[in-house]
């Protein structure tokens, strides 16, 4: 064994140490940092070489330390975990913002909601019929009626407005989706090339996984480590990423809501269809969708219609059931587009109160049996009112189903991220504790050393001058 042996083995050992307080450094540096996880120096020691000859004095100790690594303490399970709550929330969290909104804009059941427009549509009615030859309540049911027609058409460009706007908000995921995909396979490149040359990726790593992240509330982007140490990323069981390669995503088809037809997401290379059912983007989608595929907002769109024309159809007949105070049979009280949506084409056809259709045929000058008449439509099966009450309690049900859900998904969620930075979080106070071990390990080293020197400087110029 070589006498200046013990110099490299506390020189080993100065060097792990000094290596130890760098990457606890590193750590404390990044206590707050978005997606960093936590690392600690990774050390074997270095055997005995083997002795032989005059000299070798038998066992000996190792030649020291090396550090082998600087290890990531993330946990792969947790992480896959958190990307899985995190789709699932993004789901249901996009339902229940879009429902949310559709609700506010309702403003039901407030005396600003349709519901509370139609009754005081028919109490207009009502109050005419009890004085017919009243000028003022003649004036306040055609007044009523232009609130009516309007509140109706601005209810429906409310949800047009707000499907517009889903609309863009899913071509904005659809472009961070796929810029997330070219950063992944860039990470991929670098990951792969830093291991393959015995460097550290950790950072690179930390990076890659917020990305896989974004993804997967995204688009419910399910990500997979493989043997080289890049992240495959699939979506619809097909790949977004594999190795160094990304594809887009394209969104297509119609741009309003009086468009009609269904949203697609399509791949962009090959042009066969992506079924994104998870995600922000997911959720979204099912918010878009077609009345008859459950769409939200169309269906909310499509009651408005509903209610225009039952609307339009019941009171005609009832107006033309009736004569005016001159005897003229009663004309139609609403007009309706032929073309576009109903909610929209709405008008009122009566201008004046003489052509008010307030009395049955024959019954005289002040009847107001038609009147009566028309004011107790809302009472009946199938009115306007009770379609859209109908559809107002499924919509309420709907969307507190849609919060409850979102509310369980982001408690799972949370739950799974708390897991993950359990283990991967940078706590402020282990790190200290970390960092003053490897101080003392230096300090120690550092005497060792001294001591070495010490004994060597001792045998070096003391031999042979005992005596003289």
């Amino acid at each position: 064994m070589s006498t200046f042996s013990g110099l490299n083995t506390a020189a080993s050992a100065l060097a792990a140490a000094r290596r130890g307080m760098d990457v606890v450094g590193q750590n404390i540096a990044n206590e707050r940092t978005e997606g960093y996880t936590r690392q600690r120096v990774t050390q074997s020691s270095i055997a005995a070489v083997a002795q032989s000859g005059r000299f070798s004095t038998g066992a000996v100790p190792g030649d020291g330390v090396a550090v082998t690594g600087i290890a990531r303490l993330g946990d792969a399970l947790l992480d896959a975990r958190v990307r899985d709550a995190l789709a699932s929330s993004g789901f249901w969290s996009s339902r229940a913002v879009a429902g949310a909104t559709a609700e506010v804009a309702l403003a039901e059941p407030t005396e600003n909601g349709l519901a509370s427009g139609l009754s005081r549509f028919w109490a207009g009615w009502q109050d005419l019929a009890n004085t017919p030859d009243s000028a003022a309540a003649a004036g306040a049911v055609l007044q009523s009626a232009a609130q009516l027609t309007g509140q109706i058409a601005g209810g429906y460009r409310a949800v047009a407005a707000q499907w517009s706007d889903a609309r863009s908000a899913a071509d904005r995921t659809i472009t961070q989706v796929n810029a997330s995909a070219d950063q992944i396979a860039s990470l991929n490149r670098a990951i792969r090339d830093a291991q393959a040359s015995g460097r550290s990726a950790n950072e690179l790593i930390d990076q890659r996984s917020v990305l896989a992240q974004n993804v997967a509330r995204a688009v419910g982007g399910v990500s997979t480590i493989e043997a080289d140490g890049t992240l495959t990323v699939r979506v619809d069981g097909n790949p977004l990423v594999a190795g160094t390669t990304a594809r887009h995503l394209v969104l297509e088809g119609p741009r309003s809501i009086d468009a009609g037809g269904r949203l697609t997401v399509t791949w962009a290379d090959s042009g066969a269809s992506a079924s994104i059912a998870a995600g922000e983007l997911g959720g979204t989608l099912s918010v878009l969708a077609p009345a008859d595929e459950d769409g939200t907002l169309a269906q909310l769109a499509a009651a408005y219609n509903a209610v225009a024309e039952s609307l339009v159809n019941t009171l005609n007949a009832q107006h033309r059931a009736g004569v005016t105070s001159g005897g003229a049979a009663g004309g139609d009280f609403f007009t309706l587009s032929a073309t576009g949506p109903a909610a929209l084409g709405i008008g009122v056809a009566v201008t004046s109160a003489s052509d008010l259709a307030l009395g049955a045929p024959g019954a005289g000058a002040r009847d107001s049996t038609n009147a009566d008449a028309i004011s107790q439509i809302g009472e009946r099966d199938g009115s306007p009112d009770a379609l859209w009450v109908d559809h107002i309690t499924r919509l309420g049900v709907g969307v507190a189903a849609d919060a409850q859900r979102a509310r369980l998904a982001e408690a799972s969620a949370v739950s799974a991220v708390t897991a993950q930075q359990s283990v991967a979080a940078v706590d402020g106070d282990e790190e200290t504790i970390n960092l003053l071990t490897y101080q003392t390990a230096y300090q120690a080293a550092a005497r060792v050393m001294t001591a070495v020197d010490e004994a060597l400087d001792v045998l070096i110029n003391r031999t042979g001058v005992v005596g003289r």
